[in-house]
């Protein structure tokens, strides 16, 4: 976004209206503005230059005791020009009107299809990544849908849909950490073009802090995203919370001896957080990076419609965030299964058998660590168990795609629609 200020603004001062920019072949007058208005909320009146008022567009300001030619005062034959340029500057706000009410749509229905249409993926795929003992691993597409059909018919909607206000918080602990931790030391919440080892250290430092804080509070969410809704209770939306602060303290969290200890989960949980983080990184500013040269190709091609210089405007980063989730998600996936089946273990948490569409389940592992999880499953399960559940990312990322497309139609409509 832009910062709003007039062209004949020089930093701190104010050089006139006649100011001159130096360019490569000689200089070019300063842009003027219709009324003394628009500059009264960023300098004071400049002091009267003679010669330099009520010039028409073409003419040239004579020398100081010249007296100026003078011009008919024809008021009819102006009030053409003047509502031109009143109805161009109408029309000139209401496109940037709705040029932000666009974007903040398009915004708005990527974050919708991330957190809440592809939620009940991620229940299943939690589900599926937890359950050791399926036999059913539902690696492609038809087979998750078949099951999220049955889990819907046996216990309704809300089997689908629960733990999402749990996301929400985990996010929301997340962001706010990172703003605290960022405020009270030196660490950088953002990484600047001048950019260099050290403060890529100490960015990183600052995630794996912030992942830390929020472990706790996320493993409380992993249980309201895969506990059974046939023996669930109706929790309150900060039992998370709730549950969280049980985790760290040992208090009022229902747990056994196979319950791992905090400290065995940080470097997992680290670990995973760190890596998805910079995977998407990179691979978002790969993809950011390509589609901007392409798009600036084919501007030198050819010239753009004003409909595709919008929409270049705000899709290509949007696509480079769906192809940096889906790659990290692909890529981290074998290391999420692990992750999660070590948070679970020993919390007493009952899951839907995913094998048959009802039922239930008892988690029972005995993982003594991040390494004897990985060997039991590659013993027991085989290298397609890291891969259970699977077929939810692919219609996860099926149903973004489809809203990107139907929103970037629906926003070139409207958009073609009002130029």
């Amino acid at each position: 976004m832009h910062p709003r200020r007039p062209d004949g603004f020089d930093g701190l001062g104010y050089r006139g209206g006649a100011r001159e920019e130096q360019g490569f072949g000689g200089t070019f007058p300063a842009r003027s503005f219709s009324s003394a208005s628009d500059l009264s909320h960023w300098v004071t009146t400049p002091p009267d230059i003679p010669g330099s008022r009520n010039l028409h567009w073409g003419e040239k300001s004579p020398p100081y005791g010249v007296p100026a030619p003078a011009t008919p005062l024809e008021g009819p034959a102006e009030e053409p020009f003047a509502g031109a340029g009143a109805g161009g500057g109408v029309q000139g706000q209401s496109s940037e009107q709705l040029n932000r009410f666009a974007g903040f749509g398009i915004g708005l229905a990527s974050l919708f299809t991330e957190n809440v249409l592809a939620h009940p993926c991620i229940v299943l795929r939690r589900q599926c990544q937890v359950n050791y003992h399926a036999r059913h691993y539902h690696l492609t597409p038809f087979t998750v849908i078949n099951i999220m059909y049955s889990f819907n018919k046996t216990q309704g909607p809300r089997a689908l849909w629960k733990g999402m206000g749990s996301t929400f918080i985990v996010q929301g602990i997340t962001l706010g950490a990172e703003g605290i931790i960022s405020e009270f030391t030196p660490l950088p919440r953002e990484i600047s073009h001048k950019w260099n080892l050290k403060r890529i250290g100490e960015h990183l430092l600052l995630k794996s802090l912030t992942y830390v804080v929020a472990m706790p509070f996320y493993s409380a969410s992993l249980i309201e995203t895969v506990q059974s809704e046939i023996i669930r209770d109706n929790t309150g939306i900060l039992e998370c919370v709730k549950e969280g602060i049980g985790r760290v303290i040992g208090m009022g969290v229902p747990h056994s001896k196979r319950l791992l200890p905090l400290l065995s989960l940080v470097f997992p949980t680290v670990l995973h957080g760190v890596l998805h983080y910079i995977i998407s990184s990179v691979i978002q500013k790969f993809v950011l990076l390509i589609l901007k040269r392409k798009t600036y190709s084919s501007h030198l091609a050819d010239s753009p419609s004003p409909v595709q210089s919008m929409l270049d405007a705000y899709f290509p980063e949007l696509i480079a965030n769906f192809a940096a989730s889906l790659c990290s998600d692909v890529i981290l996936y074998p290391m999420e299964t692990v992750l999660h089946r070590l948070h679970i273990q020993g919390t007493r948490t009952i899951i839907d058998n995913t094998d048959l569409g009802y039922e239930v389940l008892p988690i029972n592992t005995q993982y003594e660590g991040m390494r004897d999880c990985i060997n039991t499953i590659r013993q027991e399960e085989g290298t397609l168990g890291f891969y259970k559940g699977f077929g939810t990312v692919i219609i996860q990322y099926t149903l973004h795609a489809a809203v990107l497309q139907i929103t970037k139609v629906i926003y070139s409509t409207l958009l073609q629609n009002s130029v």
